[in-house]
């Protein structure tokens, strides 16, 4: 049995962010818990299905971050991790200097 675990360490990262289901387009607004540089974990009453592919979209501090990516584990009516499958070079620059910037402050 394989345990869903981050492959890299995560940070606490409150703030909002924007996500889409793909399929049907649906947008909510939810927040994030924490960050790392492939995923995260966002806390929703209504978490989408693992496997539910998404698009998410992070302002913080005047910088955004996009990201395509896909739910890989679901806390029933808590919260659903994501693992981010696509994203642009401008957008891993931000995520990057985010990442570092919580290191820093550990």
């Amino acid at each position: 049995m394989q345990l869903n675990r981050p492959r890299a360490r995560r940070f606490p990262f409150i703030t909002n962010v924007e996500v889409t289901d793909l399929q049907s387009e649906a947008q909510t607004m939810e927040q994030l818990s924490d960050l790392s540089l492939f995923g995260c974990q966002v806390e929703a009453a209504k978490p989408l299905p693992a496997g539910t592919k998404v698009r998410i979209r992070i302002v913080h501090k005047g910088a955004t971050f996009a990201a395509v990516g896909k739910v890989a584990n679901v806390r029933p009516n808590t919260s659903m991790g994501i693992v981010f499958t696509g994203i642009e070079e401008d957008a891993q620059t931000v995520l990057e200097k985010w990442v570092a910037e919580l290191r820093e402050h550990r």
